[in-house]
C-alpha cells in the first residue's frame, strides 16, 4: 500500500511542476503580447494625432478658426501655447478635472482610464489612457512624480492651494 502511495505521491509531483513550467511560460507569453499591444496603441494614438496636426494647417489655409477645429480635436498642444485646460479636448479637460481633484495623490492609467469613462479592466484601455498621462506629460500638462502616478506642476496645485484658502471665501 505504501508503494502506491507513494507512486501517486511522485505523480502529483511531477504534474505540478509541469503546470508551475506551463504557467511560466504563460506569463512570459502574456507578458510579450502585452507589449505589443501597448506599442500598437501608442502607435494608433501617434498616428491619429499626427494624422489631426496634418489636417489644423489646412483648414488654417482656407480661412477656418484655428480656436475652433472642426468635428473631434485630437492634438495636445503644448502647456506655453495654450491659453488653459479649455483648450483641450474633452477627454483630456475630463483628465485633467480629475487631477486637479487627486491633489498630491495623483492619478494612475487605471482611474483615468475610468475617468474616460473605460473599462479599467481590460489592459489595452489602460495603456490608452497611460498614453494620455504620458503625452499631457510630454507637453507641460502633467509631472509624473513617480512612475505610474501623474499629477499636477506644483505651481498649479500651489494656485489650487491659494484659491481655496483664501479669506472671506466661506470656508
Amino acid at each position: 500500500m505504501r508503494a502506491v502511495l507513494e507512486a501517486r505521491r511522485k505523480a502529483a509531483v511531477v504534474r505540478v511542476e509541469e503546470l508551475e513550467a506551463e504557467l511560466e511560460r504563460v506569463r512570459t507569453d502574456l507578458a510579450d503580447a502585452e507589449e505589443v499591444l501597448r506599442r500598437r496603441v501608442i502607435g494608433l494614438e501617434q498616428y491619429l494625432e499626427a494624422l489631426a496636426e496634418d489636417e489644423a494647417p489646412a483648414a488654417v489655409a482656407a480661412g477656418v478658426s484655428r480656436r475652433k477645429p472642426i468635428g473631434p480635436r485630437r492634438a495636445v498642444p503644448h502647456r506655453e501655447n495654450a491659453s488653459g485646460v479649455e483648450d483641450l479636448s474633452v477627454d483630456y479637460q475630463a483628465v485633467m478635472a480629475a487631477a486637479a481633484e487627486a491633489k498630491a495623490d495623483g492619478l494612475d492609467a487605471r482611474r483615468t482610464a475610468v475617468v474616460l469613462g473605460w473599462d479599467s479592466a481590460s489592459a489595452s484601455r489602460v495603456e490608452g489612457a497611460r498614453a494620455r498621462l504620458k503625452r499631457l506629460v510630454e507637453r507641460g500638462w502633467l509631472v509624473e512624480v513617480k512612475p505610474g502616478r501623474f499629477t499636477l506642476p506644483a505651481s498649479e496645485q500651489a494656485q489650487d492651494a491659494d484659491a481655496v484658502g483664501r479669506p472671506g471665501d466661506g470656508s
